[in-house]
């Protein structure tokens, strides 16, 4: 019965490396089959997490002591993961179903890149094996950078950027799993636990962090996932950055924390709750003068990654279980307002804030879908977003009461960058809703319609998700979050939040107030007349007013305006500076080989120089 392990890794592996070679005429076969394997992988992760704990073992290669064996675990952590994760991969297909046309090129590449997202990070989730596990994180990361390609103009920029600095920190992946190796003589996950009181081991574990946050997408190693943003599809977005890729990510960060180091030093949850906070607060506000709607949710992904690695510095159990519960509500509203952004990018042709407008009425779905998504990330009860960044609050305090030194002494510090954070969220997403959906409609936009069914389904699937993990939190957090942690469900939370009365007023005054409209519309009668100004008729493209004016006076502020600038101009994307600096290097060296003898001549003489001075032992 543990064979039932292999397949879901496997079966969309293979399916998807055969469908990058298969002739793009030949759409409707790939479209089918990437459908059907993404609903039976999700059906066997659904029976993997309900068979509990099991095992299965591969002996592939023997080298005298070595083994290398493909051990595959299903876990609670990993288990409840794979099952969202084959979630994920199943309503994007639906999704990319009528978003990725017929007419689009690329198509079998696109699905194929797919089924190795969904194949790739399956077997990341269930490997038992730290070599095994490298092997899967690479063919993720060789399919994000397929899967952006497919965008078309301009993607391959985004695709290569993404590719180099998600495939530096898989370097620092396989540097830190090799010293774990040394250190504790195994590569077997369960097996290792390393304590963090030398150097070694915290170097280990610094190398694995970064492999781990750079995947979420936490700064300073950030800015791969704002440039894809930009080009890429959005149901790429909706599957990589925004859910799958957080998914591994901070079950990595979870899996080095909880189990393979024992913390002994305070710097290294120093470290985690500098780069939580930094993420939050900086994302946020580069967020909220953003007027590409795909960029703007590109960087409040970033944001979010901010509050779970924030909760796993806690170190606290309701901080992780908040972390981790985050993690999960991320992607649940982060993918929706992707899929929603894709879907107005679908039916209007453009992404850009500035053209948009009025679209609330001529796309209900969508703007219900997104309206919940959106006050979900904002933190607004009783949205499942709430609950999380609630219990992250409720660590951070509880690290600062329970605690000692490192962190713990500048807790108010975490605790004011989260809440603040989450007010900015709420701002951003005013101007969002306002630019969308609610602002005068476009001459050129009056034709708009709602887009189709496949499309619409997936949406309203994550709209209701975010309402059920708020409403009834106790229910994912008692299945999925505390087994997972192995944490005991009456200790995690301290604090009263009665959800259920909270959702029931929340209703009744909604209730009331549309009660007291619709006595004031009935009460009088309302006329449309032009709108004049100095004795002339406005047009309706006169009176559209962008919701992303106000914002553009947060970025000429005094103290900011010069950060912004920076940013803008990429002084703080360590992805140009690296190429700066490699250019620099190139430079130095193609002076070094000018193909004059004297140079030569005299690195040749310094070189022996050199060797002299080591030989005889004056150094």
């Amino acid at each position: 019965m543990d064979k039932i392990l292999l397949i879901p890794v496997f079966l969309p592996l293979i399916a998807g490396f055969v469908l990058l070679f298969l002739p793009n005429k030949i759409k409707l076969l790939s479209r089918a089959l990437t459908l059907v394997i993404s609903v039976v992988t999700f059906a066997l992760a659904i029976r993997i997490f309900t068979l509990g704990q099991s095992n299965y073992a591969w002996s592939v290669l023997e080298i005298g002591n070595l083994k290398f064996d493909l051990l595959l675990s299903a876990m609670p952590l990993g288990a409840f993961i794979l099952m969202f994760a084959m979630g994920f991969g199943l309503l994007i297909t639906l999704y990319s179903l009528k978003s990725i046309g017929p007419s689009a090129k690329r198509v079998n590449e696109y699905y194929g890149s797919v089924l190795l997202t969904i194949g790739g990070s399956a077997g990341i989730l269930l490997s038992n094996h730290l070599l095994f596990l490298l092997i899967f994180w690479e063919i993720v990361t060789v399919s994000l950078y397929l899967l952006i390609t497919t965008g078309g103009k301009n993607s391959n920029f985004a695709a290569t950027k993404s590719f180099a600095m998600i495939g530096a920190s898989d370097a620092a992946l396989l540097l830190g799993i090799l010293m774990v190796w040394v250190l504790s003589g195994t590569f077997v996950i369960s097996d290792i636990s390393l304590a963090t009181a030398s150097t070694l081991p915290i170097i280990a574990f610094l190398l694995l962090m970064t492999a781990a946050i750079t995947k979420a997408g936490a700064m300073p190693l950030h800015t791969w996932l704002p440039t894809s943003g930009e080009y890429a599809p959005a149901s790429v977005m909706a599957l990589l950055p925004a859910a799958i890729d957080k998914l591994l990510g901070i079950y990595l960060l979870v899996i080095i924390v909880r189990q393979m180091f024992v913390f002994k030093s305070v710097v290294l949850s120093l470290v985690l709750a500098i780069i939580g906070a930094a993420t939050i607060i900086i994302a946020v506000m580069i967020a909220m003068v953003q007027h590409n709607l795909k960029k703007l949710l590109s960087y409040h992904a970033i944001s979010q990654v901010g509050y779970m690695v924030l909760g796993i510095a806690t170190g606290t159990p309701v901080g992780i279980a908040g972390g981790v519960f985050h993690m999960l509500n991320h992607a649940v509203y982060k993918c929706c307002l992707f899929l929603c952004g894709g879907s107005v990018e679908q039916a209007a042709g453009t992404a850009e804030l500035d053209k948009l407008g009025g679209l609330g009425k001529k796309m209900p779905i969508t703007f219900a879908a997104c309206l919940i998504a959106a006050l979900s990330i904002s933190g607004i009860p009783p949205f499942n977003g709430f609950v999380s960044k609630w219990m992250v609050y409720q660590g951070v305090i509880q690290m600062g009461t329970a605690q000692t030194g490192g962190a713990a002494k500048l807790w108010p510090i975490w605790l004011t960058c989260a809440m603040f954070g989450s007010a900015l969220t709420l701002a951003s997403f005013v101007k969002l809703i306002h630019s969308i959906f609610l602002s005068r409609l476009p001459d050129e936009l009056k034709d708009v319609k709602e887009v189709s069914l496949p499309m619409k389904v997936p949406m309203v699937v994550l709209a209701l998700l975010c309402v059920f993990f708020g409403v009834f939190y106790h229910v994912p957090l008692k299945l999925f979050i505390y087994p997972a942690l192995n944490i005991e469900p009456g200790t995690a939370i301290f604090g009263t939040w009665d959800s259920t009365l909270a959702t029931a007023l929340i209703i009744i005054g909604i209730g009331l107030g549309l009660l007291i409209l619709l006595v004031g519309l009935l009460a009088r009668k309302v006329r449309t007349v032009p709108t004049w100004t100095c004795g002339e008729a406005q047009t309706n493209e006169q009176m559209i007013i962008p919701g992303t004016h106000f914002y553009k006076t947060v970025s000429s502020m005094g103290g900011l305006k010069q950060l912004y600038t920076g940013q803008e101009k990429g002084h703080f994307d360590l992805y140009n500076q690296s190429g700066k600096c490699g250019l620099g290097l190139t430079n130095f060296l193609k002076w070094l080989h000018s193909g004059l003898l004297p140079m030569y001549l005299t690195w040749v003489t310094l070189g022996l120089l050199v060797i002299l001075f080591i030989v005889c032992g004056i150094w």
